[in-house]
């Protein structure tokens, strides 16, 4: 079974509080020790509680002066480097959470975009949109027809090296061809032709349009009123 995610926030009962120190203490040591034996490095650790009446600290007293001594050694700027405490380690955790929603949105946004193209494609009309919703369809459907060209352009490539090998099977099969008048090879065409068809009928959804590399200029993301509800009663 998967362990079940945490809720980072102050324990209110008193009881499993300490029950939760106790447990969690004694992970972090074990996992200090293991840290400095599989790594090679030097690491310390003192914990004070309001539970125990003397502080926690390993390996041992010695060793907790000997680590802080060569820290104290290393010039400010280093000391500092990658120290973090509550503040900063909350900010770190608010700026990801910006992050992700930002992309969360534009990719909201990109979804709700292209639903209401493929919806104009179909006939529908574009008049309840405002500009900020015409502008990014208009990004879409230039980035799509980009795509397009280049899905285009690989088809053209292929057909043009199948007709390349094409004159090896003529010559292997020119009797049968001289007999039906050719048939061969409006076949093979025909042929070529529904396939070139197909390639470029595929559904919307099998076609990566723009890729990872696929920016979409969307308005203000941090705009209450994002997105519009012409398309979505």
């Amino acid at each position: 079974m998967t362990r079940k995610k945490v809720k980072l926030a102050f324990i209110t009962n008193d009881s499993a509080r300490k029950a939760t120190f106790k447990k969690r203490k004694k992970g972090l040591m074990k996992k200090v020790s293991e840290l400095s034996t599989l790594c090679g490095i030097d690491a310390c650790a003192i914990i004070l509680s309001p539970y125990d009446s003397q502080p926690e600290i390993w390996p041992s007293p010695l060793g907790v002066q000997r680590v802080l001594s060569q820290f104290k050694k290393m010039p400010e700027m280093e000391q500092s480097k990658k120290m973090m405490n509550q503040h900063s380690f909350l900010r770190q955790r608010i700026a990801k959470g910006n992050e992700q929603l930002e992309k969360q949105r534009k990719d909201n946004r990109e979804r709700e975009m292209t639903q209401v193209m493929f919806q104009g494609l179909t006939g529908r009309s574009l008049h309840g949109l405002n500009i900020l919703d015409l502008n990014d369809i208009g990004y879409l459907i230039d980035q799509h027809l980009r795509d397009i060209h280049k899905r285009v352009d690989t088809l053209n490539k292929m057909v043009a090296h199948s007709q390349a090998a094409a004159p090896e099977l003529l010559s292997t099969g020119e009797s049968s061809q001289q007999a039906d008048g050719g048939g061969f090879e409006m076949k093979v065409d025909a042929t070529r032709k529904q396939q070139c068809f197909m390639d470029l009928m595929s559904p919307p959804e099998n076609v990566a349009f723009g890729g990872e590399d696929m920016i979409l200029p969307f308005g203000d993301t941090n705009h209450n009123s994002l997105w519009s509800n012409a398309y979505f009663p």
